[in-house]
């Protein structure tokens, strides 16, 4: 299957051909591109000596379709466009604004139909409303951009071309571990193009040499839970005992709650379980995660770790989570001494 082109990379082609047009809607996880193609489209069509007045910037909040409308109708004077944005934009995402009610936002929805040619209109929000008549207009008239994760591959380019100007580099290894451990494809992730560029930053900082090594990358990142106790349970599995304890010792001193890594541990040896009973029954690993619902790296790491275990044993395993889970919350075992137990009987 064929990736679909990023909302970024739709950008950089419509500023290059000098293609975009009318409002645009501008959404998404990564503000952190947004933020780019904000900054692409200014540079492009404002001239920097008349920046402060043909490039308005207005709080979604607070604005009013009063405003919008006049600052929209200004003719530029020495740039190509004018260039008008409005940030945090509710209505876009079907929330109710104090100064924008259902009157004007039908307004505004015909509005945008109409733009002058001189005026691009943009509107940003954390996520959009696709049924909303003001998306509809503005998806028919200008453009709708969602600006979601990038894909593994399109990541990791941007990682080699950040090394690269920073005159360093690194293996493709190195750069996988380090994407895995920043969790940025988890379900629910927190962590952005906000955080990795700042994690590049520190790894870059942090090599010695041209290049920087998994070990460099890893010990700027704080890391996700979720990776850990992968890490965690592919030690136990390999055998390694030590490293499963040190491990496990590292997230509950980091101060992670108990009860939470008990929770994930039991949930990724669910994962196991209903993985191997599927690949057992012939299923291909995406139908597996089709089924499970789980994020392809996930399973793919259940998968390797559960390798190790027959189905049988996987079970005697996560009945033994269970059991362990019961002795905590019944105070019969400390939290700390009941993981510990349990890491040392897998």
């Amino acid at each position: 299957m064929k990736n679909e082109e990023h909302a970024f990379q739709t950008i950089q082609k419509q500023l290059k051909a000098g293609t975009l047009k009318g409002a645009m809607a501008f959404f998404g996880r990564e503000q952190y591109l947004i933020d780019w193609a904000i900054g692409a489209i200014v540079k492009k069509y404002i001239n920097p000596a008349t920046a402060a007045l043909e490039y308005s910037k207005m709080n979604g909040a607070e604005v009013t379709w009063q405003d919008i409308q006049s600052s929209c109708e200004t003719l530029p004077m020495l740039s190509e466009k004018r260039v008008v944005l409005i940030s945090d934009f509710g209505p876009l995402t079907g929330a109710k604004s104090k100064n924008i009610g259902e009157d004007e936002e039908k307004a505004l929805a015909d509005y945008v139909k109409n733009l002058p040619e001189t005026t691009l209109l943009i509107f940003t929000a954390e996520a959009a409303d696709k049924r909303k008549r003001l998306y509809k207009a503005i998806a028919d008239c200008g453009g709708a951009y969602e600006f979601g994760p990038l894909s593994r591959a399109l990541l990791t380019g941007t990682i080699e071309k950040r090394l690269a100007q920073a005159g360093k580099r690194a293996r493709s290894s190195a750069i996988s571990a380090f994407i895995d451990h920043t969790g940025y494809f988890d379900k629910d992730t927190e962590y952005t193009m906000f955080n990795l560029e700042n994690d590049l930053k520190k790894a870059v900082a942090h090599a010695a040499g041209e290049e920087v090594t998994a070990e460099d990358f890893l010990g700027v990142v704080a890391g996700n839970i979720d990776t850990d106790v992968f890490a965690m349970l592919d030690a136990v599995g390999r055998g390694n005992k030590p490293e499963a304890f040190l491990r496990l010792h590292n997230l509950l001193d980091s101060g992670e709650n108990a009860y939470k890594l008990l929770s994930l541990i039991c949930s990724q040896f669910e994962i196991m379980v209903s993985a191997r009973e599927l690949q057992e029954e012939g299923a291909t690993v995406p139908a597996i995660q089709k089924t499970l619902g789980v994020h392809e790296f996930r399973l793919k790491k259940a998968l390797q770790c559960s390798e190790r275990y027959s189905v049988a044993r996987l079970k005697e395993i996560l009945a033994g989570a269970y059991e362990v889970d019961k002795n905590i919350k019944s105070g019969l075992l400390d939290q700390r001494l009941a993981l510990e137990m349990f890491v040392a009987e897998i």
